[in-house]
């Protein structure tokens, strides 16, 4: 693509005005220096303009400076310790018999094994997959193992280890909003590239794949950066001023493909619970409850218009028959009420806690589940049924 330069040129109209007047003094058309006048000459002296001053700065002193270097230094330093793990990812696609590129991403060493990291939109899709490092070798890589529900993939690498450059995983747990922190990617095939913001918000829930029965899967505990994140940083690491992993980058908010100040990451404990899965089986199972909730109004919104005794929790729609839920008796709705000109399903259970933690939504009952949790374990709900809250035990099954 040709970048096409626009110059605008504004034309501002000069208008003069000429004056006219009769007088016995000497004619003055602007003379930029004063003319001398005859002692009799009754012209007034003309005024000259006091002089300009232009103010000098002032200098920042020393120790403001000092910190100012030490900032850059640090950030000089994280780059440099880091990008040597950073991996510029391309994919190729087998077309009428001819592999052509087909994608590019990002993606960054876990180990010295030559594992790599990157999400799993970026390969789910690849024939063949190349690699880049950040001294310019390329090598070829195969996809061992990939979880649509975390976007997360596992790439590997035949690579002496010595060459390779793990990064450190930190704890997602600790991060807070406001935490500056460091993407760096391969946004739009551009090898490299560093950018920096800050923390805009903890706990965010990702749509991810639709399932044939026609709901959907969310990822949680997604991390809200305003780091400079566009097409190509995708698998790139999330960093913290440490230079530790903190996210995988996955995704911008914008309606034009490009960075609107509103990038995600999926958080690295959720990287540290699924990958080692995907190393050794290729796939990760995740727990299944097996109830619907209409995510259009949560039950605060609700305990209003239908008269519940709780105002947090989930209100369970329905029950997947033949699931965790169905076996332990939860109840979905079993009538239909209009709010606010929208038909839901009211009467079923209020899941308000799971193993004594309390549930404000349905956002965090999947966030437990997926970060609490595995396959076939026993856990607890207290539900509010026909206005009465009980426990009831829970052993969860496999997601399908």
């Amino acid at each position: 693509m040709h970048a096409h330069k626009h110059l605008i040129l504004i034309v501002l109209p000069l208008m003069l005005s000429a004056l006219a007047c009769t007088c016995n003094a000497p004619e003055f058309l602007f003379v930029p220096t004063p003319t001398a006048l005859s002692p009799t000459s009754a012209a007034p002296q003309p005024v000259v303009a006091p002089p300009v001053l232009i103010a000098t700065p002032t200098l920042l002193p020393e120790e403001f400076m000092a910190e100012i270097d030490a900032e850059d230094a640090l950030l000089i330093n994280l780059y440099q310790r880091v990008n040597p793990a950073i991996v510029y990812i391309e994919v190729l696609m087998e077309h009428e018999g001819t592999i052509m590129p087909f994608a590019t991403g990002s993606g960054f060493v876990i180990d010295t094994e030559g594992h790599i990291i990157t999400n799993n939109h970026v390969v789910e899709e690849a024939d063949d997959v190349r690699v880049t490092f950040s001294e310019g070798s390329v090598v070829d890589a195969q996809i061992v193992g990939q979880d649509q529900y975390s976007d997360l993939a596992v790439i590997k690498v035949n690579v002496p280890p010595e060459r390779l450059v793990p990064l450190e995983l930190g704890d997602s747990s600790t991060l807070q909003v406001g935490q500056r922190v460091v993407a760096i990617g391969n946004p739009f095939g551009l090898e490299g590239t560093m950018t920096i913001g800050i923390v805009s918000a903890l706990g965010r829930t990702l749509p991810t794949r639709m399932i044939e029965s026609g709901g959907s899967f969310s990822n949680p505990e997604i991390v809200q950066t305003d780091a400079s994140i566009n097409p190509g940083n995708s698998g790139g690491p999330l960093l913290d001023m440490h230079g530790q992993v903190i996210g995988i980058n996955t995704a911008i908010r914008s309606e034009t493909g490009v960075n609107s100040g509103i990038g995600f990451a999926v958080p690295v404990n959720t990287i540290k619970r699924i990958v080692p899965s995907l190393i050794e089986k290729g796939s990760y199972e995740y727990p299944y409850l097996g109830i619907t909730a209409d995510n259009r109004f949560t039950v605060a919104e609700l305990a209003g218009p239908l008269g519940l005794p709780v105002a947090h929790g989930v209100l369970i729609s329905e029950v997947t028959p033949g699931t965790a839920a169905a076996r332990a008796g939860l109840r979905g709705g079993d009538r239909e009420v209009e709010v606010m000109g929208i038909t839901i399903e009211a009467g079923g259970d209020i899941i308000v806690a799971i193993d004594g933690y309390e549930l404000r939504d349905f956002d965090d009952l999947i966030a437990y589940l997926v970060r609490e949790t595995e396959v076939d374990q026993r856990v607890i709900l207290t539900i509010v049924r026909d206005g009465e809250e009980q426990e009831i035990s829970v052993t969860l099954g496999k997601r399908p």
